[in-house]
């Protein structure tokens, strides 16, 4: 089992105590703001930083995704349990507790019965799209920050474009200022001295000038201020029939949790090369999820911006979530007044450049150049994920994942030798090295299961190469190594090519059949009798008709 804080060393110490500050700077005016899309107060957006995401970074597997309420978890609390309840009441904030408990649970479900291998059905072009979609989302809203702009961030992402647009005449110029020249630092700090913690500098540079100027006076967005206090231990109290009301709303964020979350980690861990684990991930979202409901906080996912900001400073472990947490309990006993006069612009700026990797422009560009079906696919996944939202792109991405199976696995690789050796190029690919044929036989390898996705098209091709063949075919030979498995479509479409070599007046032999094949051909009746088996260059010899 890995260690928790795996990929901590001596040598890489000052870079993670650094980047967890910078975590701090980041997270701490976020999850204000997703607590406030969330209809929450803003302390629930703070308890989330402290007892949820210790408890994620001792358990989950991958050594960077941060974990915390995002806008799209933010946004999903407020649309569902606003039906059941009033904003900001005590009625409310205790549902979103609930909520976030019944979530918690059913992630420990899902990793009791290992069903993380879902995330294996994802491939990279969905995993591209999905990503890009919400890094653009969540880019919109970044941008409005910047150029001063209200918008709801809890709006879809057609409606926070409007409002984008039809807000551009309320553009503050000094937030554009503070804006230009933190995306400067940013930019060229990183490329100059890559080690210099740039977001931690912008943010304190633009919180000290808006107080030196009192810019907060001249239409420029601050935090504001924040009550101070420690999370304290809790438990909802609602009746049943509200338990139940709340699951459909908790199984929709467990579901783009469990998506964004796999995907983001499963990604860079691709990228940097360490284990990924995608049941103990899911047990992590879990167990943080019940402790965020327990501490007056709501529903913990990944965050896709803050772990991208991370991943750019250079931070490879979990202990800057740690430090996070440490950080945002001082605060909230000590300094919350620190908080009130960071700038959102400076904030928009940061997170904004953090996420530009993950829109995968790079990425698409690739895929374009070399499938254009798999470019299709990402594209798919990531305009339904903008414009549907995060779970019609769950969904899209895994029907176009089993889509994307099915037809590969339709047209599987079948090698064809003609009598006398003749490849049958016309047809099918080369023929596998050492593969033997006499005159009136033909050698026929399928390298794969024979199901319904693919039954009628090997029938269809051995139809094609007996039809073809330049001389009269007498025996067909099967090479049935790499068939592991038959359903009961596939056996249909077999019986149907066996009827009619037939009637052909050719005999159907096999070479090579795996005894678990062999045994479900029977159970299917396909084979009666012990079959003729073809193993070696004389016995393929042997069944073709002797020349005179």
């Amino acid at each position: 089992m890995q260690r928790p804080l795996a990929g901590l060393t001596a040598r890489n110490l000052v870079t993670e105590l650094t980047a967890g500050v910078t975590l701090l700077a980041i997270a701490i005016p976020l999850n204000i703001g997703y607590a406030q899309i969330a209809g929450l107060p803003p302390t629930a957006g703070l308890y989330a930083l402290i007892v949820p995401t210790v408890v994620y970074a001792l358990v989950v597997s991958s050594r960077q995704v941060v974990a915390s309420p995002d806008a799209a978890a933010a946004a999903l609390v407020a649309s569902s349990v606003g039906g059941l309840a009033a904003a900001g009441s005590a009625s409310y904030a205790t549902l979103a507790l609930a909520q976030a408990i019944i979530c918690g649970v059913m992630f420990t479900l899902l990793s009791v019965f290992k069903l993380g291998f879902l995330a294996n059905f994802l491939s990279k072009p969905i995993l591209i799209g999905f990503v890009g979609g919400l890094a653009l989302d969540i880019m919109v809203s970044q941008i409005a920050k910047m150029l001063g702009v209200k918008i709801d961030s809890g709006d879809e992402f057609v409606d926070k474009v409007v409002g984008l647009v039809t807000g551009i005449g309320t553009t503050n110029p000094w937030s554009v200022c503070i804006s230009v020249v933190s995306v400067a630092i940013l930019l060229v700090g990183r490329r100059l001295v890559g080690s210099v913690p740039w977001a931690l500098v912008v943010l304190v540079l633009t919180t000290v000038v808006v107080v030196m100027t009192g810019l907060d006076q001249r239409g420029v967005d601050v935090l504001g201020e924040v009550p101070a206090g420690a999370p304290a231990l809790t438990w909802p109290v609602i009746d049943w029939a509200m338990w139940l009301a709340l699951i459909p709303s908790a199984m929709a964020l467990t579901l783009v949790t469990t998506a964004e979350g796999l995907l983001v980690s499963r990604s860079y861990s691709e990228r940097h090369r360490y284990p990924f684990h995608a049941n103990r991930d899911l047990l992590a979202f879990g167990l943080s999820n019940v402790a965020a409901g327990a501490q007056g906080s709501f529903a913990v996912g990944s965050s896709t911006s803050r772990t991208a900001a991370m991943d750019q400073a250079g931070s490879r472990t979990q202990l800057p979530s740690l430090v996070l947490a440490a950080g945002t309990l001082m605060l909230l006993l000590f300094g919350t007044a620190l908080l009130s006069d960071i700038p959102s612009p400076a904030i928009g700026a940061v997170v904004g450049v953090a996420i530009l990797p993950l829109l995968g422009v790079r990425e698409f560009r690739d895929l374009w150049r070399k499938d254009r079906f798999e470019f299709a696919i990402g594209a798919s996944c990531f305009l339904v994920t903008l414009l549907a939202g995060a779970i019609p792109g769950i969904l899209v991405a895994f029907v176009l994942a089993l889509v994307n199976m099915a037809r590969r696995a339709a047209n599987p690789a079948i090698d064809v030798l003609a009598a006398g050796g003749d490849p049958q190029e016309s047809l099918l690919s080369d023929a596998p090295e050492g593969t033997m044929t006499a005159p009136g036989v033909l050698v026929i390898r399928l390298a794969a299961p024979l199901f319904f996705a693919n039954g009628a098209v090997f029938a269809g091709a051995v139809k094609r190469a007996v039809t073809a063949a330049s001389d009269p075919v007498t025996h067909v030979v099967i090479d049935m190594e790499a068939v592991t498995d038959v359903d009961v479509t596939g056996a249909e479409a077999f019986e149907s090519l066996m009827e009619w070599l037939d009637d052909e007046g050719v005999l159907l032999a096999f070479s090579r059949m795996r005894p678990q094949a062999r045994q479900r051909l029977v159970q299917l009746g396909l084979l009666e009798e012990q079959p003729v088996f073809a193993t070696n260059r004389a016995a393929i010899a042997a069944l073709a008709p002797r020349q005179s």
